[in-house]
Protein backbone atom coordinates (compact mmCIF):
# COMPACT_ATOMS: atom_id res chain seq x y z
CA UNK A 1 0.00 0.00 0.00
CA UNK A 2 1.34 3.44 -0.80
CA UNK A 3 1.86 5.78 2.11
CA UNK A 4 -0.30 8.86 1.85
CA UNK A 5 1.90 11.88 2.34
CA UNK A 6 0.02 14.74 3.87
CA UNK A 7 1.06 18.33 3.42
CA UNK A 8 -0.03 20.27 6.49
CA UNK A 9 -1.40 23.67 5.59
CA UNK A 10 -2.28 25.85 8.55
CA UNK A 11 -4.03 28.45 6.44
CA UNK A 12 -7.47 27.36 7.61
CA UNK A 13 -10.15 25.90 5.29
CA UNK A 14 -8.97 23.98 2.27
CA UNK A 15 -6.55 21.87 4.28
CA UNK A 16 -6.39 18.16 3.75
CA UNK A 17 -7.61 17.43 7.25
CA UNK A 18 -10.93 15.69 6.92
CA UNK A 19 -11.70 14.99 10.59
CA UNK A 20 -10.33 17.11 13.42
CA UNK A 21 -10.95 16.62 17.15
CA UNK A 22 -9.59 19.37 19.37
CA UNK A 23 -9.44 19.09 23.14
CA UNK A 24 -12.47 16.77 23.23
CA UNK A 25 -13.78 15.72 26.64
CA UNK A 26 -16.63 13.37 27.47
CA UNK A 27 -17.96 12.10 30.78
CA UNK A 28 -20.40 9.31 31.59
CA UNK A 29 -21.39 10.44 35.07
CA UNK A 30 -18.19 10.50 37.13
CA UNK A 31 -16.27 8.53 34.50
CA UNK A 32 -14.05 10.71 32.31
CA UNK A 33 -14.12 8.54 29.16
CA UNK A 34 -12.42 10.95 26.74
CA UNK A 35 -9.73 13.21 28.16
CA UNK A 36 -8.42 16.14 26.10
CA UNK A 37 -8.43 14.20 22.84
CA UNK A 38 -6.58 15.85 19.94
CA UNK A 39 -6.73 13.84 16.74
CA UNK A 40 -6.61 14.80 13.09
CA UNK A 41 -7.37 12.46 10.21
CA UNK A 42 -6.17 13.43 6.76
CA UNK A 43 -8.12 12.77 3.59
CA UNK A 44 -7.36 9.24 2.38
CA UNK A 45 -5.74 8.23 5.65
CA UNK A 46 -6.48 4.94 7.41
CA UNK A 47 -6.20 5.32 11.18
CA UNK A 48 -6.57 2.26 13.38
CA UNK A 49 -7.46 2.88 17.02
CA UNK A 50 -6.40 0.15 19.44
CA UNK A 51 -6.16 -0.23 23.19
CA UNK A 52 -7.53 -2.17 26.14
CA UNK A 53 -11.26 -2.49 26.77
CA UNK A 54 -12.75 0.58 28.41
CA UNK A 55 -10.08 2.90 27.01
CA UNK A 56 -12.63 5.09 25.19
CA UNK A 57 -12.07 3.80 21.63
CA UNK A 58 -15.72 3.16 20.74
CA UNK A 59 -16.87 6.36 22.43
CA UNK A 60 -14.32 8.28 20.36
CA UNK A 61 -15.68 6.66 17.21
CA UNK A 62 -19.28 7.45 18.15
CA UNK A 63 -18.60 11.13 18.85
CA UNK A 64 -17.44 11.65 15.25
CA UNK A 65 -20.96 11.23 13.88
CA UNK A 66 -22.55 12.54 17.05
CA UNK A 67 -24.05 9.30 18.29
CA UNK A 68 -22.41 10.51 21.51
CA UNK A 69 -22.34 14.19 22.40
CA UNK A 70 -19.20 15.73 23.86
CA UNK A 71 -18.90 17.90 26.98
CA UNK A 72 -16.23 20.24 25.65
CA UNK A 73 -13.85 20.72 22.75
CA UNK A 74 -14.68 20.69 19.06
CA UNK A 75 -15.06 18.19 16.22
CA UNK A 76 -15.05 19.26 12.59
CA UNK A 77 -15.67 17.19 9.47
CA UNK A 78 -14.26 18.63 6.27
CA UNK A 79 -13.87 22.01 7.94
CA UNK A 80 -17.41 22.18 9.33
CA UNK A 81 -18.34 21.82 13.00
CA UNK A 82 -20.63 18.92 13.90
CA UNK A 83 -24.25 20.08 13.77
CA UNK A 84 -26.30 19.52 16.92
CA UNK A 85 -29.49 18.11 15.43
CA UNK A 86 -32.04 18.24 12.63
CA UNK A 87 -31.47 18.00 8.88
CA UNK A 88 -27.88 19.20 9.07
CA UNK A 89 -27.07 16.30 11.40
CA UNK A 90 -28.78 13.81 9.07
CA UNK A 91 -26.67 15.15 6.19
CA UNK A 92 -23.52 14.87 8.26
CA UNK A 93 -24.35 11.28 9.16
CA UNK A 94 -24.68 10.54 5.45
CA UNK A 95 -21.14 11.91 4.95
CA UNK A 96 -19.80 9.78 7.80
CA UNK A 97 -20.43 6.09 7.12
CA UNK A 98 -20.60 3.91 10.21
CA UNK A 99 -20.22 0.17 10.56
CA UNK A 100 -20.95 -1.25 14.00
CA UNK A 101 -20.18 -4.43 15.86
CA UNK A 102 -23.79 -5.50 15.32
CA UNK A 103 -24.92 -5.20 11.73
CA UNK A 104 -28.05 -3.08 12.36
CA UNK A 105 -29.70 -4.17 9.12
CA UNK A 106 -33.48 -3.90 8.74
CA UNK A 107 -34.65 -7.49 9.21
CA UNK A 108 -37.91 -7.02 7.27
CA UNK A 109 -36.18 -5.60 4.18
CA UNK A 110 -34.16 -7.49 1.60
CA UNK A 111 -30.42 -6.99 1.34
CA UNK A 112 -30.95 -4.88 -1.79
CA UNK A 113 -33.58 -2.69 -0.07
CA UNK A 114 -31.26 -2.20 2.92
CA UNK A 115 -28.58 -0.79 0.63
CA UNK A 116 -31.04 1.34 -1.38
CA UNK A 117 -32.88 2.87 1.58
CA UNK A 118 -30.48 5.67 2.55
CA UNK A 119 -29.94 6.62 -1.07
CA UNK A 120 -33.70 7.06 -1.57
CA UNK A 121 -34.53 8.71 1.76
CA UNK A 122 -31.50 10.89 2.50
CA UNK A 123 -29.75 11.39 -0.83
CA UNK A 124 -33.06 11.52 -2.77
CA UNK A 125 -31.64 9.45 -5.62
CA UNK A 126 -34.12 7.96 -8.10
CA UNK A 127 -34.99 4.32 -7.61
CA UNK A 128 -33.35 2.95 -10.74
CA UNK A 129 -30.02 4.67 -10.05
CA UNK A 130 -30.17 3.62 -6.40
CA UNK A 131 -30.73 0.00 -7.38
CA UNK A 132 -27.88 -0.01 -9.92
CA UNK A 133 -25.54 1.46 -7.34
CA UNK A 134 -26.69 -0.94 -4.61
CA UNK A 135 -26.13 -3.96 -6.86
CA UNK A 136 -22.67 -2.71 -7.89
CA UNK A 137 -21.68 -2.23 -4.24
CA UNK A 138 -23.02 -5.63 -3.20
CA UNK A 139 -20.88 -7.12 -5.98
CA UNK A 140 -17.92 -5.10 -4.75
CA UNK A 141 -18.18 -6.55 -1.24
CA UNK A 142 -18.78 -10.05 -2.62
CA UNK A 143 -22.45 -10.61 -1.79
CA UNK A 144 -24.12 -9.65 -5.08
CA UNK A 145 -25.84 -13.04 -5.32
CA UNK A 146 -27.57 -12.44 -1.94
CA UNK A 147 -29.40 -9.27 -3.03
CA UNK A 148 -32.92 -10.67 -2.79
CA UNK A 149 -32.45 -12.50 0.52
CA UNK A 150 -33.29 -11.16 3.97
CA UNK A 151 -30.53 -10.48 6.51
CA UNK A 152 -31.46 -13.51 8.66
CA UNK A 153 -30.70 -15.78 5.70
CA UNK A 154 -27.08 -14.57 5.56
CA UNK A 155 -24.05 -15.45 7.66
CA UNK A 156 -22.66 -12.85 10.04
CA UNK A 157 -19.77 -12.12 7.69
CA UNK A 158 -22.17 -11.59 4.79
CA UNK A 159 -24.40 -9.32 6.90
CA UNK A 160 -21.42 -7.21 7.90
CA UNK A 161 -20.38 -6.87 4.25
CA UNK A 162 -23.94 -5.73 3.41
CA UNK A 163 -23.64 -3.16 6.23
CA UNK A 164 -20.42 -1.89 4.63
CA UNK A 165 -22.11 -1.67 1.22
CA UNK A 166 -25.01 0.21 2.81
CA UNK A 167 -22.62 2.78 4.30
CA UNK A 168 -20.71 3.12 1.01
CA UNK A 169 -23.95 3.71 -0.89
CA UNK A 170 -24.13 7.18 0.69
CA UNK A 171 -20.76 8.18 -0.83
CA UNK A 172 -19.38 9.01 2.62
CA UNK A 173 -16.33 11.22 3.01
CA UNK A 174 -15.10 9.06 5.86
CA UNK A 175 -15.94 5.57 7.14
CA UNK A 176 -15.99 4.70 10.84
CA UNK A 177 -15.67 1.06 11.85
CA UNK A 178 -16.42 0.28 15.49
CA UNK A 179 -15.06 -3.23 16.16
CA UNK A 180 -16.65 -4.51 12.94
CA UNK A 181 -15.41 -8.11 13.36
CA UNK A 182 -15.78 -8.68 17.10
CA UNK A 183 -19.23 -10.31 16.84
CA UNK A 184 -18.15 -12.65 14.04
CA UNK A 185 -17.03 -16.26 14.06
CA UNK A 186 -13.29 -16.57 13.37
CA UNK A 187 -13.74 -17.92 9.84
CA UNK A 188 -15.84 -14.90 8.86
CA UNK A 189 -13.46 -12.26 10.17
CA UNK A 190 -11.10 -12.38 7.20
CA UNK A 191 -13.83 -11.94 4.60
CA UNK A 192 -14.81 -8.65 6.26
CA UNK A 193 -11.21 -7.52 6.79
CA UNK A 194 -10.48 -8.21 3.11
CA UNK A 195 -13.26 -5.83 2.06
CA UNK A 196 -11.91 -3.20 4.47
CA UNK A 197 -8.37 -3.73 3.20
CA UNK A 198 -9.63 -3.17 -0.35
CA UNK A 199 -11.39 0.05 0.69
CA UNK A 200 -8.18 1.23 2.33
CA UNK A 201 -6.18 0.61 -0.84
CA UNK A 202 -8.87 2.40 -2.85
CA UNK A 203 -8.13 5.55 -0.84
CA UNK A 204 -11.16 5.65 1.48
CA UNK A 205 -10.60 7.72 4.63
CA UNK A 206 -11.14 5.27 7.48
CA UNK A 207 -11.11 5.27 11.27
CA UNK A 208 -11.13 1.70 12.52
CA UNK A 209 -11.50 0.58 16.13
CA UNK A 210 -10.38 -3.04 16.16
CA UNK A 211 -8.60 -5.86 18.00
CA UNK A 212 -7.27 -7.23 14.71
CA UNK A 213 -3.58 -6.42 14.89
CA UNK A 214 -2.85 -7.97 11.50
CA UNK A 215 -5.21 -5.48 9.90
CA UNK A 216 -3.62 -2.64 11.88
CA UNK A 217 -0.18 -3.65 10.65
CA UNK A 218 -1.12 -4.07 7.00
CA UNK A 219 -3.81 -1.47 6.31
CA UNK A 220 -3.17 1.44 8.66
CA UNK A 221 -1.22 4.55 7.81
CA UNK A 222 -1.19 5.33 11.52
CA UNK A 223 -1.95 3.46 14.73
CA UNK A 224 -3.51 5.41 17.60
CA UNK A 225 -3.15 3.70 20.98
CA UNK A 226 -5.65 4.68 23.68
CA UNK A 227 -5.74 3.84 27.37
CA UNK A 228 -7.85 5.26 30.21
CA UNK A 229 -9.58 7.81 27.99
CA UNK A 230 -6.38 9.31 26.59
CA UNK A 231 -4.38 8.97 23.40
CA UNK A 232 -1.13 7.59 24.79
CA UNK A 233 0.79 7.12 21.58
CA UNK A 234 0.43 7.36 17.81
CA UNK A 235 2.86 6.09 15.20
CA UNK A 236 3.15 4.35 11.85
CA UNK A 237 2.40 0.62 12.29
CA UNK A 238 5.98 -0.63 11.86
CA UNK A 239 7.24 1.72 14.51
CA UNK A 240 4.36 1.11 16.91
CA UNK A 241 4.49 -2.68 16.78
CA UNK A 242 8.27 -3.06 16.75
CA UNK A 243 9.22 -0.24 19.07
CA UNK A 244 6.37 1.27 21.13
CA UNK A 245 7.50 4.30 23.15
CA UNK A 246 5.17 4.16 26.15
CA UNK A 247 5.19 1.53 28.89
CA UNK A 248 1.40 1.32 28.58
CA UNK A 249 1.65 0.31 24.90
CA UNK A 250 4.53 -2.11 25.59
CA UNK A 251 2.44 -3.78 28.28
CA UNK A 252 -0.62 -3.99 26.02
CA UNK A 253 1.33 -5.46 23.10
CA UNK A 254 3.17 -7.99 25.26
CA UNK A 255 -0.19 -9.33 26.42
CA UNK A 256 -1.78 -9.66 22.98
CA UNK A 257 1.09 -10.48 20.66
CA UNK A 258 2.60 -13.40 22.55
CA UNK A 259 -0.54 -15.50 23.01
Amino acid sequence: MTEVSVVKDDAGPGTDDLVALKNVNKHFGALHVLQDIDLTIARGEVVVVIGPSGSGKSTLCRTINRLETIDSGSITIDGRPLPAEGKALARLRADVGMVFQSFNLFAHKTVLDNVMLGQLKVRKIDKQTAEQKARALLDRVGVGSQADKYPAQLSGGQQQRVAIARALAMDPKVMLFDEPTSALDPEMINEVLEVMQQLASDGMTMIVVTHEMGFARSAANRVVFMADGKIVEEAVPDQFFSNPRSDRAKDFLSKILHH
